[in-house]
């Protein structure tokens, strides 16, 4: 039988486990009887500990949120994740190196040190390399008004800068948060626009406080990421694409990332993919990497980056090219 301290550092893990546990689950894990676990309930109770309990069939004991941070037990993987995510801030939120830092420090305080060793060699043999300005930071108190705002469905009130010069007041219904690469992004219903919008956090400016609560509409796509990075994609390509791929759509969907666009079936051997780029070449190698027969039916420009791939493939291979070049 376990000592009461370490019983009590055993049930204090196993109640930090966002499940309701029965007294005679804990009983059993613990190998006490389930009076025992009543008294190591009210033990932790005494040291701070909100351990909630609920009666009946389906009754149990879970641990509550407090009115202040108790003590976590953590496993090794656990205390590793959370130092590494800490050491690798997303640099693209404002205001948390600091914190940050100091939830760094408490930790490694009390690692072992077997512990210290492995995050300190990542931070040692590991370079970070950031991409983003000052200006494409937002700030931490803005992403958690927003996200509040998404979970209470409240109306959003902004200022919002276009990538030209120009600046309008917007008001939206939020829905979701999205954090792609360096950028954040908000999904929301525009008022004025009664369509979906996606907007880019940096360039928003909240006006407070938030307007009206709304009833929440059916999410323009179940996946938001993917919706997201298809409607960047559609709005900063310099070249559009329609390409008929010989293979069913759902192997498409698999092959291809989901920036590059919807991909509608047209037969059970067929589908249409709608794309773009910034680079007609990148778009020739990404449908000749797919392993299956394809037709451009638009741009016309595309066909010559096509032959020029198929010329220099034949050099490699030791053939003759032809002379047609890309446009």
């Amino acid at each position: 039988m376990l000592e009461t301290s370490a019983r009590l550092l055993r049930l204090l893990s196993l109640l930090q486990t966002p499940r309701r546990w029965s007294s005679t689950e804990l009983a059993e894990r613990l190998n006490v009887t389930t009076r025992t676990v009543r008294n190591d309930v009210e033990r932790l109770r005494a040291l701070g500990y909100p351990v909630h309990a609920t009666f009946g069939t389906d009754g149990g004991y879970r641990l509550a949120a407090g009115a202040v941070l108790p003590p976590l037990l953590l496993d090794d993987e656990e205390a590793v994740a959370i130092a590494i995510r800490l050491r690798t801030a997303t640099p693209s939120v404002a205001g948390i190196e600091e914190s940050s830092a100091r939830a760094l420090a408490k930790l490694e305080q009390v690692l072992p040190t077997r512990l210290r060793n492995r995050i300190n060699a990542l931070q040692t043999y590991s370079v970070a390399v950031s991409a983003v300005d000052d200006n494409q930071r937002v700030a931490a108190t803005a992403l958690s008004e927003i996200a509040g705002a998404c979970r209470d469905r409240q109306r959003l009130r902004f200022d919002y800068h276009s990538h030209d010069p120009s600046e309008s007041r917007r008001e939206a219904e939020p829905y979701r948060l999205v954090n792609w690469g360096r950028r954040w992004y908000l999904v929301g219903w525009d008022i004025q626009r009664e369509d979906w919008r996606t907007y880019r956090v940096d360039r928003m400016t909240l006006r407070l406080p938030h307007g009206p609560r709304f009833l929440a509409r059916p999410l323009p796509d179940p996946d938001v990421g993917a919706y997201v990075m298809r409607g960047i994609g559609r709005a900063v390509w310099r070249h559009r694409a329609t390409i008929i791929v010989h293979l069913p759509a759902e192997v498409v969907v698999e092959r291809l990332p989901p920036a590059v666009g919807p991909v509608e079936s047209i037969g059970r051997d067929r589908c249409r993919v709608r794309t773009g780029s910034d680079n007609l070449e990148q778009l020739a190698v990404w449908f000749g990497l797919l392993g299956a027969d394809f037709e451009v039916i638009e741009p016309p420009e595309l066909l010559g980056h096509l032959r020029m791939l198929a010329d220099r493939y034949r050099r490699a291979a030791g053939d003759t090219p032809s002379t047609t070049r890309a446009d």
